[in-house]
């Protein structure tokens, strides 16, 4: 109760500075503490608007949470605030057309998340775009600029395509594969791949990119790869398709992860949740979440059995 009641007040400051927050150029969304702490943003703008969600503990400093287009409403659920005691929220609506998702906050500036489908999913940083298992029709992408890094995890066909690859890579982009993925490329897509076995790593575009192992029953040990990438002073890790195994558990330092769950091909929620809470991500987004059955893995259940109390924040968001 003493969490909503400061929350409340600063939900109540946020507004009464109204004037000073329009002189700025923003204006204050509405916010709404949910049940396990997290908190409900809505923020309405024309359809069709850029708009960006900024928080701030001080009303001084402010950092983007998320950048979104505008479907008349935009509603963002702020994963993070069950760990402030007191958060502010801004918006304001963008120019320009611009990447949406969410933002982490990086050496070099931010770093954008944007899901696709499934395993796949874009990030831009640094003016550069990072593409992670691209696959499916090259229409998921046509919205997207082009690929300078693709990260390929293993040769399973909802996460390798020559054609998508094909289709994303820009003039002088780099994919990064295990070798199982590279004997099966065309020709143009070898010259323009670096093969990572599991522990060596490389950089690319000014990033760093270690290769952890990925396997259980269902893929073989050594022929797939995870990866830590490191960036602008930050770790993410993408898991690829791996069971509850030791080496993910031992991952250290992880500010972002990308973690798998669907039954049988993967880990069950209660081994995802036994895996993140090993490893304490700062973050994490369960993603490559649809069953063999068509059905969806339980999200809700995997973000409350990770709970609050080891400070992990859930990010469930639309993959599917």
């Amino acid at each position: 109760m003493k969490r909503f009641v400061r929350f409340a007040t600063v939900a109540m400051s946020l507004a009464g500075l109204a004037w000073l927050l329009r002189a700025d150029g923003v204006t204050a969304p509405t916010v709404q503490r949910m049940a396990n702490g997290d908190v409900q943003i809505q923020y309405k703008a024309a359809s069709g608007t850029y708009c960006r969600i900024e928080t701030s503990t001080d009303l001084q400093s402010w950092a983007s949470l998320v950048t979104a287009q505008s479907t008349g409403t935009v509603n963002y659920t702020d994963a993070a605030a069950p760990y402030f005691p007191k958060r502010f929220y801004r918006a304001r609506e963008l120019a320009a057309a611009t990447l949406t998702g969410d933002h982490l906050a990086t050496s070099a500036g931010d770093l954008v998340i944007h899901p696709v489908n499934h395993a796949s999913f874009v990030m831009s940083w640094n003016g550069r775009m990072i593409y992670n298992d691209p696959v499916g029709a090259s229409s998921l992408y046509s919205g997207f600029a082009k690929a300078d890094l693709i990260l390929v995890s293993h040769s399973h066909s909802d996460h390798y395509s020559n054609t998508t690859l094909a289709a994303v890579l820009n003039a002088g982009g780099k994919i990064i594969a295990p070798q199982a993925v590279f004997n099966s490329m065309t020709a143009a897509l070898k010259a323009a791949t670096t093969v990572l076995v599991n522990g060596a790593g490389t950089t690319a575009i000014g990033l760093t990119v270690d290769a952890i192992p990925a396997y259980n029953a269902n893929h073989p040990l050594g022929t797939g790869n995870g990866y830590v990438v490191t960036l602008g002073g930050k770790r993410l890790y993408m898991s690829g398709d791996t069971g509850a195994i030791a080496e993910t558990r031992a991952l250290q330092n992880i500010d972002v992860a990308f973690l798998c769950m669907n039954v049988p091909f993967t880990m069950t929620v209660a081994d995802a949740v036994s895996v993140t809470r090993d490893f304490r991500p700062k973050a994490v987004y369960p993603y490559h979440y649809r069953n063999q059955d068509n059905s969806l893995a339980d999200l809700a259940g995997y973000k409350a059995q990770v709970g609050t109390d080891l400070g992990i924040e859930v990010r469930l968001r639309t993959w599917y």
